[in-house]
């Protein structure tokens, strides 16, 4: 078999995950394959897969990131460069160009977990209506954009990229925006770091996260 093939078959995490689920890192499972109907039972228990050789991996972080979307707050530099660029935003116009751009290798990281198999599994969930990307558009360029997965009332948030300073950061806000006018209540930002503390988020205990997830998946929520 291809060592690089992150899709073999192995377990598949179907379960919540819960305080003893997980190691200390929060690794809860190895292997499986990224079809759809895995991905959706993964995020409705509160686990997210990440590519590692040479099996794909499965996690619950503890704490967990998150963005409160009653109380974030824009950067009033991003409204600046979001004027001076004259960006506009599109949701869901490039979503694989969106993927491709997050898997691109930078100075900053050298790279990533974004495979082949990834942008296949997580189109497949875009044409499900499932999985959704915002796009930063300067002129006809790609500039920023994210993308993630859309479960009743939650939005978890995969990945984000940017090749103009703080096209990032709009992107957040521009989802932040849309999610509260859908009625969402829960943008899962995944394993906390400094960066996404920058953005706004917040680290809370895996317990509360996963309660807060059932509330969110039973909320009649829309992207569109």
């Amino acid at each position: 078999m291809d060592p690089n093939d992150r899709s073999q078959p192995g377990p598949v995490p179907v379960q919540a995950a819960s305080e003893s689920d997980s190691a200390p890192n929060g690794l809860v499972a190895l292997g499986g394959k990224l079809l759809p109907e895995t991905l959706v039972a993964a995020y409705r228990a509160g686990i997210f897969p990440w590519s590692s050789d040479p099996v794909l991996t499965w996690w619950s972080p503890d704490p967990r990131a998150v963005f409160e979307l009653d109380a974030w707050r824009p950067h009033r530099s991003v409204g600046r460069a979001a004027r001076r660029g004259g960006w506009r935003f599109t949701v869901d116009r490039d979503f694989e160009g969106v993927m491709r751009a997050c898997a691109e290798a930078g100075a900053d990281r050298p790279s990533t977990w974004i495979t082949d198999d990834f942008v296949r599994s997580y189109g497949q969930l875009h044409g499900m209506g499932l999985a959704h990307s915002v796009e930063v558009w300067e002129g006809e360029a790609l500039v920023g954009g994210l993308y993630g997965v859309a479960l009743g009332g939650f939005f978890g948030g995969e990945s984000m990229f940017h090749r103009r300073t703080d096209a990032s950061k709009a992107a957040v806000g521009y989802l932040i925006e849309r999610l509260r006018a859908g009625g969402f209540t829960l943008l899962d930002a995944q394993v906390p770091t400094p960066h996404l503390a920058r953005l706004g988020a917040t680290a809370i205990p895996r317990s509360q996260y996963l309660a807060r997830l059932r509330r969110a998946l039973s909320v009649p929520a829309t992207f569109a």
